[in-house]
């Protein structure tokens, strides 16, 4: 087990240069739009804790540590592909080397052969983006149709399955389960708000944004203590227990089979949150990254042929982190007590639907 507390290095401490490059209007000006909603969240945020949101640094500052470009239908990051179906578009995120692997896999599924993106984009164009979508989640890939969660669902879903008690944030013990860059935003500003937090992660599943950008990766978690645990143990049901507000992006069922169960955590004791961030709500197994997420909201950009483009870098992913945070002070502000559903592809669906 290995305890530290993550610092960043001095090349992050130059706020104002963050805030001069996140003003380019290559990344800001097409997303601009539609952050009427997302603004709110921060301000809201702001109000219940003092804490500001600059919200061009966390949408954009993975963007620029990576020198990515402005996408088009390849993701900012090149992982995540939007292809012209029969009626619309799809979004395919080949995001894990296993992802790639199974493009055969999939291509078979939709009645096609080949190994490639090339023969993938072929493929796409003879079939719906329902049926593109479904069968590369069938095999595990991250995929959606453009804007088919575009409903009504809520960003953040609260249910009350405990006591209420009032506290403020600097009395808070946040433990931090969930990994890439929505969960560990929220959990950064909470932390920035004055939580404590714990990043916890497994021995044999580390967080993967440690394979990304390391400047990124410790801003993130600036501040943050660490501790890396055998799930297996009880050390898992330990850190928990510690936890005043728990933040997870798994399914329920995964943490079941480990013995977290997140109705007993906030029945224990009054004034807990628990936030479980997924693709499409906690009853959907469905897996999601940032940028398949975002399509599946309907939250893109156009062309000048007015055809669907990236928005962002994983728009998604900083989208949610800031909605999830602004919901978690709101809920200790009202004495806790709530498990917050929190649906990436909703939060993405709630800025879209400011085009309506």
């Amino acid at each position: 087990m290995e305890n530290r507390t993550l610092r960043h290095g001095p090349d992050l401490r130059r706020s104002a240069d963050l805030r001069d490059w996140a003003r380019l209007p290559s990344w800001t000006a097409a997303v601009e739009p539609v952050l009427a909603p997302l603004a709110g969240a921060a301000d809201s945020f702001t109000g219940l804790t003092g804490v500001p949101v600059h919200l061009p640094t966390a949408l954009f500052l993975r963007a620029r540590l990576m020198g990515h470009t402005p996408p088009g239908r390849t993701s900012a990051g090149g992982s995540c592909h939007l292809l012209a179906t029969a009626d619309g578009w799809a979004a395919v995120n080949l995001a894990r080397p296993d992802d790639t692997a199974a493009l055969p896999a999939l291509l078979a599924l939709l009645g096609a052969s080949g190994e490639d993106l090339h023969a993938l984009r072929t493929a796409a164009r003879s079939r719906t983006a329902a049926e593109v979508a479904e069968s590369a989640q069938l095999l595990g890939i991250a995929a959606a149709g453009l804007g088919h969660a575009h409903g009504s669902r809520p960003p953040v879903h609260a249910r009350l399955l405990g006591e209420r008690r009032v506290r403020t944030l600097a009395d808070v013990r946040v433990v931090d389960l969930s990994a890439l860059w929505a969960g560990p935003l929220c959990a950064r500003l909470l932390g920035l708000a004055g939580a404590r937090v714990l990043k916890v992660e497994s021995t044999t599943r580390p967080d993967g944004a440690r394979l990304g950008n390391p400047a990124f990766y410790r801003w993130l978690h600036d501040g943050h203590d660490s501790r890396v645990v055998d799930f297996a143990t009880d050390a898992l049901a330990e850190a928990v227990d510690g936890a005043d507000v728990v933040i997870e992006a798994s399914r329920p069922r995964a943490l079941r089979r480990l013995g977290i169960h997140a109705e007993r955590f906030l029945a224990a004791r009054p004034g807990r949150v628990w936030v479980g961030i997924t693709g499409y709500g906690r009853d959907d197994d469905r897996i999601a990254f940032g940028d398949d997420a975002a399509v599946a909201g309907g939250l893109t950009g156009r062309d000048t042929h007015g055809d669907p483009v990236f928005l962002g870098d994983a728009l998604a992913d900083p989208v949610t982190g800031v909605y999830a945070a602004e919901a978690v002070a709101r809920s200790l502000a009202a004495g806790g007590g709530e498990l917050l559903d929190v649906s990436m592809a909703a939060c993405a669906a709630a800025l879209a639907r400011t085009r309506r």
